[in-house]
């Protein structure tokens, strides 16, 4: 899926540390969401649609949670 990220409003989680080693999603792109690596914003980036999303955030909440 090739996505238009230039109004992409990149963000970290907030459990992201000062170490540089962290990802961004986008989550303000219609239809989509876009993660990339911090360290080279400029490099690619991954797009999946909000159903995939979902359930990878779901995902690591429970493993988070031991479930």
């Amino acid at each position: 899926m090739t996505a238009d990220l230039r109004d992409a409003q990149w963000r970290k989680s907030t459990f992201s540390g000062d170490t540089g080693n962290c990802v961004e999603v986008a989550s303000n792109l219609p239809g989509i969401f876009a993660v990339r690596d911090s360290k080279n914003p400029t490099g690619p980036a991954l797009v999946v649609e909000p159903g995939a999303w979902l359930a990878f955030v779901r995902g690591l909440k429970a493993g988070a949670l031991g479930a």
